[in-house]
């Protein structure tokens, strides 16, 4: 309903008619849509007061901004939950490059492996699923390895996670259809 300034200027000097009416968790990155809607649901149910702290992606428009977002819900009338104040808390107090920028584009064999792994299979068991030899495997981790600057798949799999490219509380994890080529 209603932006301060600074949200304006993420989106490059967006007017009001720009943004409001828009719904907030459109704005967010994908990755975390589904936990921030869940969230402000809950206030708009009365069910909570206060979501708290929620590490979160707003996509401005060519810059993102991350930070943590705190949400209160203002109850007026004996009650009833009138509306939600959210307040984004930025990383580092500006804006920041998209942490899924290009360097984290995947193929779509790379988002195959890297599900797969983030979901417990074996390198056989991914051979078999995606009619892949064991060294095929091994070659795409191993890329995914290099490309994320991480040691093993544990690893792997939390940058994986902590660049926003799987669906946050989704099981099995899917990699986001954005972050594949």
């Amino acid at each position: 309903m209603a932006a301060n300034d600074e949200t304006f200027r993420v989106f490059r000097d967006a007017v009001p008619g720009d943004l409001c009416g828009t719904s907030f968790c459109d704005l967010l990155d994908p990755s975390v849509r589904a936990l921030a809607r869940a969230g402000l649901e809950r206030l708009f149910d009365g069910q909570n007061a206060r979501m708290r702290r929620t590490p979160v992606t707003l996509l401005g428009r060519g810059a993102d901004v991350r930070g943590h977002l705190t949400a209160t819900a203002v109850v007026r009338t004996a009650g009833h939950v009138d509306g939600v104040v959210a307040v984004l808390d930025p990383e580092g107090g500006g804006r920041s490059a998209s942490p899924t920028g290009p360097s984290r584009q995947l193929t779509d064999m790379d988002a195959k492996i890297l599900q797969g792994v983030a979901s417990g299979a074996s390198t056989v068991q991914l051979a078999a699923n995606l009619f892949l030899s064991r060294g095929g495997v091994e070659y795409h981790v191993t890329s995914l390895l290099r490309r994320f600057k991480v040691k093993n798949r544990p690893a792997l799999i939390s940058k994986a996670y902590a660049q926003g490219l799987f669906e946050i509380g989704a099981w099995p994890p899917h990699v986001l259809p954005d972050h594949v080529q």
